[in-house]
């Protein structure tokens, strides 16, 4: 039988519709349906300034909101040949990195409340609030941070901002730990997340999984290494696990946490002085920028003429993702409750997945399949 998921259900953050094929509890087949928080956000890009196309790049995923900007600005950036200051490099290292942390628990808090278990669910939220707070204390916003311009960041960090920001992140380990080992350890969990939602390499690479999604089942690839600001600047570990299935990744988001941190530390100790940001003329250009996302690989594809943005594609992880959840994740799951869990061991993003507009003969805007025009 068809059980359908969706587009409002209480499992869901967002609409979309997952429609389960079952022989009794079993899932043998999964497919996912868009169309529902569809926004043409592309579209409304098309013809503004960079500092209209900075703001509303900002909104294409509410989450991942500061990589957004910050892939759009070196974009530009690329294109009109500015060389931001290592000062502004640094600050952004700092609020990418604190954003991934709060990103990653935001993540598995939600698959804990999947799973039902209500105490790892607000443990990890807790923990989430001392990223938060940083964020805040550094850009002024917890989520839309406005933090990016071309050319480097809006404002300059010094002590003030930089001390409580590491005295969080020493709170952040000290309950870090235990929130861990009770997820990793707990035998419940296992029996419901080890061999659950299963993706082979092979699969991960066919269906294009990107981020920790991809690395839980041993891809290699972080787009912070070949980024120029952290390879020639810091040392970090990529972190992959090679069974593949919820357990994996949830445990690989947990794992990148204390790597983030130790960023964190490091352009803080080592920040230099400077300027943190630099005058910049927009130029006619086409360019391309990849960036790591808390939730994978985030691409920009920007051509401008003059001041204005003339064309621009943005590739998400949300949507690899999901469609590889859909084809591999979900299917041959023991339970229907198995694949709602294994829906959001994915860390699903809707908006930013459904996030073309495609525009008829007539000029009206189409509504499409996310996946007939990627």
């Amino acid at each position: 039988m068809i059980v359908p998921i969706g587009p409002i259900h209480p499992a869901l953050k967002e609409p979309v519709r997952l429609k389960l094929q079952t022989e009794g509890e079993r899932v043998v087949k999964a497919e996912i349906e868009y169309g529902y928080v569809h926004r043409g956000i592309e579209k409304i890009i098309e013809g503004q300034t960079w500092q209209k196309g900075i703001y509303l790049s900002e909104r294409v995923c509410g989450i991942c909101s500061y990589e957004h900007t910050q892939t759009f600005a070196e974009t530009i950036e690329k294109i009109s040949d500015v060389d931001v200051p290592l000062r502004a490099q640094f600050l952004r290292v700092i609020t990418n990195e604190l954003d991934r942390i709060q990103s990653h628990f935001l993540a598995n808090s939600t698959f804990f409340k999947a799973m039902d278990h209500e105490t790892l669910f607000m443990h990890v939220l807790e923990l989430r609030e001392y990223a938060m707070d940083s964020i805040e204390l550094l850009t002024g916003n917890r989520v839309n941070m406005g933090w990016n311009v071309v050319g480097g960041v809006r404002m300059d960090a010094d002590e003030r901002h930089f001390k409580p920001i590491l005295e969080n992140l020493k709170k952040i380990e000290e309950g870090f730990e235990t929130t861990r080992a009770l997820f990793a350890e707990g035998p419940a969990l296992a029996l419901r997340c080890k061999g659950i939602g299963l993706m082979t390499k092979k699969e991960a690479i066919k269906g294009r999984a990107v981020g920790p999604i991809g690395r839980a089942s041993d891809i290699k690839e972080d787009y912070r290494i070949g980024h120029y600001t952290y390879d020639d600047h810091f040392d970090f570990k990529v972190i992959r696990r090679k069974e593949g299935d919820n357990y994996a990744r949830t445990l690989t988001r947990f794992d990148e946490i204390p790597e983030s941190i130790s960023l964190v530390r490091q352009a803080i100790e080592n920040i230099p002085d400077g300027e943190v940001r630099t005058p910049a003329d927009l130029k006619s250009g086409y360019a391309m920028r990849r960036n790591e996302a808390p939730r994978g690989e985030v691409t920009y594809m920007i051509e401008t003429n003059g001041n204005l943005i003339k064309n621009i594609s943005i590739r998400t992880p949300s949507i690899s993702n999901m469609d590889s959840c859909a084809k591999y994740m979900i299917r041959d799951v023991p339970t229907v409750a198995d694949a709602v869990a294994t829906y959001a061991s994915c860390d699903p993003c809707v908006a930013c997945a459904e996030r073309v507009a495609i525009t008829n003969e007539h000029g009206k805007t189409d509504i499409k399949r996310i996946d007939e025009v990627i």
